[in-house]
């Protein structure tokens, strides 16, 4: 099982980390503040460009920390809060499914740091080391 719960939470934690790094420094193909702040004016949280940095953070934030294992409950609650604001302010209108642009992939990583944060991090964790 820890080896189970290291994998979910390395694959997970470090993809969501670097999402966050596509809206704060544009790397991995992402539009940095600028850009991401632009769509986020858009869809009408604003001001774009520091919520577009605050976002990033908070990616980069949970997912470092569910990735390590390291207060994984915090970690899964900035993972939470970022999807449910996708699914509220983007996804949620078109449905559930991903190739519609719904929630079904947000979903699932909801489902996937609730899981995790209430099983716990497993044995190969920061968390269990403390």
């Amino acid at each position: 099982m820890a080896l189970g719960l290291l994998i979910i939470r390395l694959v997970l934690g470090l993809t969501f980390a670097a999402h966050g790094t596509q809206k704060v420094f544009g790397w991995f193909g992402g539009y940095g503040p600028k850009g991401t702040g632009g769509f986020f004016e858009s869809i009408g949280i604003k001001p774009g460009v520091l919520m577009a940095v605050l976002a990033g953070l908070a990616e980069i934030g949970g997912g470092l920390l569910f990735a390590a294992g390291l207060w994984t409950t915090l970690g899964a609650i900035l993972i939470v809060l970022t999807m449910l604001v996708a699914i509220f302010k983007v996804h949620g209108k078109n449905g559930f499914w991903v190739t519609s642009n719904g929630i079904e992939y947000n979903l699932i990583l909801i489902a996937i740091a609730v899981g995790v944060a209430l099983i716990g991090a497993g044995d190969y964790s920061i968390d269990a080391l403390m």
